[in-house]
């Protein structure tokens, strides 16, 4: 079973999340916080999978809660639940380690699916959501575009492609297929890529990616 805590200051929220994860019949809601300090203590006590982090909340935030789980080696993967005007939050709580996000509106079955997705260890890149998300978030300094390539410099030419489908939101079978590769050979890449680059996830990959200004 996956193990999910859900963090939302309101309670009709924590409730319908609870009601959507649960109907599934491999995911347990094993505990709910209306804060971000709530959250961190719920961490510790009840040792989820995952995490479903409201980023605007009364107190301490999803945003710091998220800064703090995320410091433990041993985290949860944490997935924040947003409306979409919320750039610089999301942005950043991407930057930290967080494997993903999901807005509000997410549809019953995608919302299952996401939580399934990070619990399996891959982060959530969505060709269409997270593709837009991402790219509108990352500031557009030539500073920060040229520390990025300067980064990305380390990698071989077919790493370099594989990580740029990866930043467009493509999967590793996707990925394979468009670049005739087998989806073992992209999967030894992405982890080849994430070594170097020394990143926690797809997520951030896609991030350097968009941050250079190479799509």
């Amino acid at each position: 079973m996956i193990r999910v805590l859900v963090v939302d200051d309101e309670a009709l929220v924590r409730s319908g999340l609870r009601m959507i994860l649960e109907s599934s019949g491999d995911i347990v809601v094993v505990g709910e916080a209306r804060d971000g300090d709530e959250a961190v203590s719920a961490v510790a006590r009840l040792r989820p999978h995952v995490v479903l982090m409201d980023v605007r909340m009364p107190g301490s935030d999803g945003l710091d809660a998220a800064r703090r789980i995320l410091a433990d080696p041993d985290a949860p993967k944490v997935i924040m639940l947003t409306t979409f005007d919320l750039d610089e939050y999301v942005h950043e709580a991407l930057r930290l380690g967080a494997v993903g996000f999901l807005l509000k509106d997410t549809r019953p079955r995608e919302l299952v699916a996401g939580v399934r997705t990070v619990a399996a260890g891959q982060a959530m890149l969505s060709p269409t959501v997270t593709k837009r998300l991402i790219g509108a978030f990352v500031e557009r300094v030539p500073s920060r575009a040229e520390a990025a390539r300067r980064k990305l410099a380390a990698l071989t030419g077919r790493e370099e492609d594989v990580v740029r489908a990866l930043a467009r939101g493509l999967s590793n079978a996707e990925i394979g297929r468009e670049l005739a590769l087998s989806e073992a050979t992209v999967k030894a890449h992405v982890s080849s890529v994430l070594a170097k680059l020394g990143l926690a996830n797809r997520v951030q990959a896609a991030i350097l990616v968009h941050d250079a200004e190479l799509l």
